[in-house]
């Protein structure tokens, strides 16, 4: 079988595609392969400036791409409503909406809401700004919910409800462990309660092990001794998009699937449908998560 490179991504003119944390990294080329494919890209960031030259090395590259920059802080839910309306107010269309910003390995700490940081960046911040934008992807046939998970979902992984913001005995592994598997239990219950409309989907994909800022978190003596021995093993940031490039465009994909690398414990190599945790497919965890991410976030889907 061949291997799914950039260049089978399909013509993407005419769509437009939000993409959270595309500055840098795994969603920088994210963004910058769907406008060399004719998307009209938004870059959803925390940072403008860094977002600004994001854009403009896009568009040096794809001259004449479409790309706009919209602020957002996955860890305000303030900052996610104004997003959200902001979008909304622009946007009549959203054909995908790629969740892709995070954070790794974190010390124990906080969003503005009093999220635990993994868990409510990675996991409510995307909850919310998926459930305010959906009334502009339900229309549209074709449209996509990616969500970008990590194998971490299967390391110290489990979704704590009686402490979900670790505010008792925080390991920073296992609350990313939650944060991750918390992507996957929601891509799947996302995809049963989309199903019934028929025109958008969810699906999942995660990069292996690539080779962008999200370790910048790791305590410097353990990222001295560990970041030499895993970047031999790892790949660049344009291949670790790849899963996600597969799962927004690749006509052949359905919803509630998870893609990621076809090599050797699927840290590197070229993107293929992969499984997830036995945890991940629990229906009645994906049912009390998403409840509980309601409660939380305050955010109800309009899907009756």
């Amino acid at each position: 079988m061949a291997k799914w490179t950039a260049q089978d991504i399909p013509d993407q003119a005419g769509r437009v595609a939000v993409i959270t944390g595309a500055n840098t990294g795994l969603g920088y080329e994210t963004a910058a392969a769907l406008a060399d494919h004719g998307a009209r890209v938004v870059l959803a960031v925390r940072n403008l400036d860094k977002g600004k030259d994001a854009a403009e090395r896009i568009a040096a590259k794809s001259p004449g791409a479409d790309v706009t920059l919209q602020e957002l802080d996955l860890t305000s839910l303030d900052s996610v409503r104004a997003a959200a309306e902001q979008l909304k107010s622009e946007y009549d269309r959203i054909d995908l909406l790629i969740n892709n910003a995070g954070v790794m390995w974190t010390p124990k700490s906080t969003t503005k809401d009093g999220f635990e940081l993994q868990f409510g960046t990675n996991h409510l911040g995307h909850f919310a700004f998926t459930g305010l934008l959906l009334e502009r992807l339900l229309p549209v046939a074709g449209s996509r919910v990616v969500t970008v998970s990590s194998t971490g979902h299967r390391i110290l992984a489990d979704i704590h409800f009686d402490d979900l913001q670790w505010e008792r005995n925080y390991n920073r592994v296992a609350a990313y462990g939650q944060a991750k598997l918390a992507n996957l239990l929601f891509t799947y219950e996302l995809q049963r309660r989309l199903a019934p409309h028929g025109t958008t989907i969810a699906v999942a994909a995660h990069p292996g092990g690539s080779r962008t800022e999200l370790t910048r978190n790791l305590p410097p003596l353990l990222e001295r001794v560990i970041t030499p021995l895993l970047n031999p093993l790892m790949q660049d940031a344009a291949a670790g998009a790849l899963p996600t490039l597969r799962a927004a465009t690749d006509r052949g994909v359905l919803g509630g699937q998870y893609y990621g690398p076809d090599g050797f414990g699927e840290v590197r190599g070229y993107p293929k449908l992969v499984g997830s945790s036995e945890k991940s497919h629990d229906v009645d965890v994906q049912r009390r998560l998403w409840e509980v991410s309601e409660e939380l976030t305050g955010v109800t889907y309009p899907l009756g």
